[in-house]
């Protein structure tokens, strides 16, 4: 698209948002006339949004509360145990999952793939004049009335200090990345702009689904002392949940937050956490003993769900989400130093430099296999990364196992096999460490 004149491109833009507008066709269509034109999916449902034509929630589950609470304990497994409850140092899904009971972002992701509002009163457009003409700022609205766990009011001091904590280096924060190249302004008691250095088409970033934290129990455990903070393990959120206790690595109990901004949220009155064990043990204390009613993350081979279901004590849900099971392979160097660090971003591996070698790996792995004879009902093979939402999906990929053509690609790049069946080039055996947390599921999907 870089000879089309960007007028051109601008005014067909303009004709298909009209066309939309009018009903002659859908969002879906949209999203893939805009793809003929170079425009990601995400983007052209931005401008959707800003044409306040992509602001309609995802169907309502079948539950609809009428009252707040009401639904007992509920008792969650985790196999891998929550060991914090500050977001912004949450390492993996297990932290994160426990500090979402707490926490609140401004916004958040439907399963619709749209932007809706959590704390913030409604999300920007250029309607409500949220987001500036030239692209470089966005002005968040937030919503009133709400308060942290001790009563303290929400404000836009605390949107930007969690920007200013999480970019400070030296408080080593997991999400310091979430606010690079932006800059959070403070316009009022309830509102903030974020700004940048540049035109942002894809305008919320990560920030906008980022937990936020209170200024006033942070403000003092800033950089250096951030670790330092009591409420790194007793949170004050402003959260459907309030804690009742937490041992780190062990259980967590929270209690209904009776103040909720949520009308008629949450349904249950507490909640008890165990964190431990693995995998196939969590899906027995559901589906065998009745222990627990929901088990966090099961990477358990179906064959052996499907026994346990046998038990009638629990059933099993499956729900195609926005995550995908995937190997990641380090580029850098994780083995000689460069700059006196080994994996320094400048260095190249060794192997997968060779683009023959990824090419290999690629035909050489089994998706279909590994869904069918370890997820089976848990998972769909797909050679996308953005599997979900569907309208994201693309249908240009495709998936081919072939260890024909991966040896085949091999020889010809000059891997030359030895006598204990393992392939060399000058000097360099193709051998790779694998890590994983320990799974059944993950542990055989390595195998193959």
């Amino acid at each position: 698209m870089s000879d089309v004149p960007v007028e051109l491109i601008e005014n067909r833009l303009r004709g298909l948002l009209k066309a939309t507008r009018c009903g002659h066709i859908d969002r879906r269509s949209f999203v893939r006339a805009a793809a003929a034109w170079g425009l990601s999916a995400p983007a052209a449902m931005l401008l959707l949004a800003d044409a306040g034509l992509a602001q309609i929630q995802a169907p309502l589950p079948p539950y609809k509360p009428t009252q707040r609470g009401g639904g007992g304990t509920v008792r969650l497994l985790f196999w891998q145990a929550p060991t914090l409850l500050n977001p912004h140092f949450a390492t993996g899904n297990k932290d994160g999952e426990a500090c979402s009971l707490y926490y609140e972002s401004l916004a958040g992701w439907n399963a619709e793939g749209q932007l809706v509002p959590v704390l913030a009163a409604e999300i920007p457009s250029r309607e409500n004049a949220g987001l500036a003409a030239d692209g470089r700022s966005v002005v968040w609205k937030l919503k009133r009335g709400v308060k942290w766990h001790d009563g303290t009011p929400f404000t836009a001091d605390d949107v930007v200090f969690n920007a200013e904590y999480a970019s400070d280096k030296a408080t080593g924060a997991f999400t310091a990345g979430t606010f690079n190249d932006l800059r959070i302004e403070k316009v009022d008691t309830h509102t903030v702009r974020v700004m940048f250095p540049k035109p942002q088409p894809f305008w919320p970033g990560q920030y906008a689904a980022t937990l936020l934290v209170p200024r006033h129990l942070f403000d003092a455990y800033r950089g250096a002392r951030s670790r330092e903070s009591p409420v790194n393990l007793k949170p004050v959120g402003t959260g459907p949940y309030v804690l009742a206790d937490f041992k780190p690595g062990d259980t967590l109990s929270a209690t209904i937050n009776r103040n909720y901004h949520q009308p008629n949220r949450p349904h249950f009155d507490a909640v008890d956490l165990k964190g431990g064990g693995d995998s196939t043990s969590a899906a027995r204390a559901v589906l065998q003993t009745g222990d627990y009613d929901y088990a966090w993350g099961l990477q358990t081979e179906d064959e052996l769900l499907k026994r346990m279901e046998g038990a009638g004590k629990g059933r099993l849900h499956f729900a195609s989400g926005g995550f995908v099971e995937h190997i990641l392979f380090m580029m850098a160097d994780p083995w000689n130093e460069f700059q006196g660090e080994r994996g320094h971003p400048q260095s190249r591996h060794p192997l997968l430099s060779d683009l023959a070698v990824r090419r290999a790996i690629a035909l050489a792995t089994d998706r279909a296999g590994i869904q069918q004879f370890i997820y089976g009902r848990a998972a769909t093979a797909t050679p996308n990364y953005l599997h979900n939402p569907p309208r994201f999906r693309s249908t240009g990929l495709t998936m081919e196992y072939s260890l024909e053509k991966a040896n085949a690609l091999l020889e010809t790049a000059g891997w030359v096999r030895g006598a204990d069946g393992l392939r060399a080039k000058d000097g360099r055996r193709l051998k790779f460490v694998l890590q994983t947390s320990q799974t059944s599921a993950r542990g055989r999907r390595c195998s193959l």
